[in-house]
């Protein structure tokens, strides 16, 4: 029946699988969905998108971390599981805004069902790009313009030669910048070569031309606000520190539970070890010394759950969403971002399992 319903779901999307080939072909390829950019260029506001908070309520952003349902269990138990798992948690969270942390999906008709279904909500929504979007699809830019093209979605390619999707989001309240989304793609895997001349493979992370990008948008956000405006950075692969994290609090690189008197400054789960990338791009260092960035939120990690203020920036892994991939029991479900009106934000896990 599953199968059934899959070769049916594609014919009846035919239209939506090939609009991305077709939009391919008239632009003769992808550089007209990308924006120039130079470190030069003059920052203005209008380069972000920007969501008004009501001064009356707190800001709620929900997080969805790699779905990553393949087309083969889309339509059987683990598909409606994770449809469901998803409908939950924005059906009792009520947020102000979706993101997506990467490894949205595998397969055509998944990352077209799953497009569907968050743009259904009628909310403001932002993905990213993670390690696996792109694979068992016609392209990562198959993939990029249907989220692009989405009703409610907010994605937006960026500037060219920085991998799919780099782009800004501020906060507004009362028309004053009060918290900032950086949106930026980790990419895939890389090769590195070391100070002894040999060269490993490993994930990928930030390349210099986007942390140049970051910097000059913080600059040119303070000196819009007037003020360094404090906020968030959204990726898919962790950065390095967050094995440092880990080892410094729990005491060693192995996997573990965080002990509970450590709370709030540390606490969660590593279920597995870090994925970060093998060499260390300075990104960190860099959001520390501008001081704006006061959290990260990753995904890529499935098993693991943990948040640590960590030289004055909160690493907080996202909880993995829906049973698509392997999954942990236990450690599955949604991560809240809540923004208050002096722009402050923190992060909190909402587990929904036995669906």
């Amino acid at each position: 029946m599953a199968t059934v319903k899959l070769v049916l779901s594609f014919f009846l999307a035919f239209a939506q699988v090939l609009s991305p080939v077709a939009a391919w072909v008239v632009n003769l390829g992808e550089s007209r969905f990308f924006t120039e950019w130079s470190v030069t260029d003059e920052f203005t506001a209008d380069y972000c998108a920007e969501i008004a908070k009501d001064p009356d309520e707190d800001f709620v952003i929900l997080n969805l971390a790699d779905v990553q349902l393949k087309d083969d269990v889309l339509y059987d138990e683990t598909g409606e599981k994770s449809a469901e798992q998803i409908d939950r948690l924005v059906r009792e969270i009520q947020p102000d805004m979706i993101t997506l942390t990467g490894d949205n999906a595998w397969g055509t008709m998944a990352y077209i069902e799953l497009i569907k279904q968050v743009d259904s909500y009628g909310i403001p929504w932002a993905p990213v790009m993670g390690n696996h979007d792109g694979q068992c699809l016609i392209s990562e830019f198959w993939a990029a313009y249907l989220l692009y093209k989405a009703e409610n979605c907010l994605f937006e390619f960026g500037p060219e030669d920085m991998g799919y999707g780099n782009y800004i989001i501020n906060i507004t309240e009362n028309g004053k910048i009060i918290h900032t989304l950086f949106m930026m793609d980790t990419h895939n895997n890389a090769e590195y070569t070391l100070e002894d001349g040999s060269v490993i493979g490993g994930y990928d992370h930030l390349w210099d031309n986007q942390i140049e990008w970051y910097k000059w948008a913080v600059n040119g956000i303070s000196d819009v606000a007037g003020k360094t405006v404090e906020s968030t950075v959204i990726m898919h692969i962790p950065v390095c520190e967050y094995k440092d994290a880990w080892k410094k609090f729990y005491g060693s690189e192995a996997t573990g539970v965080l002990a509970s008197g450590l709370a709030p400054e540390a606490q969660g789960v590593c279920g597995e070890s870090v994925c970060s990338a093998p060499v260390n791009n300075g990104f960190f260092s860099v959001c520390k010394e501008l001081g704006s960035t006061k959290n990260m939120l990753v995904g890529h990690d499935h098993a693991n759950d943990f948040q640590i203020i960590y030289e004055g920036i909160r690493l907080n892994y996202a909880l993995k969403t829906g049973y698509g991939s392997y999954y942990t029991e236990g450690l599955t479900g949604g991560t809240t971002i809540t923004v208050s009106s002096d722009g402050a934000a923190y992060a909190e896990h909402h587990h929904i399992d036995n669906l």
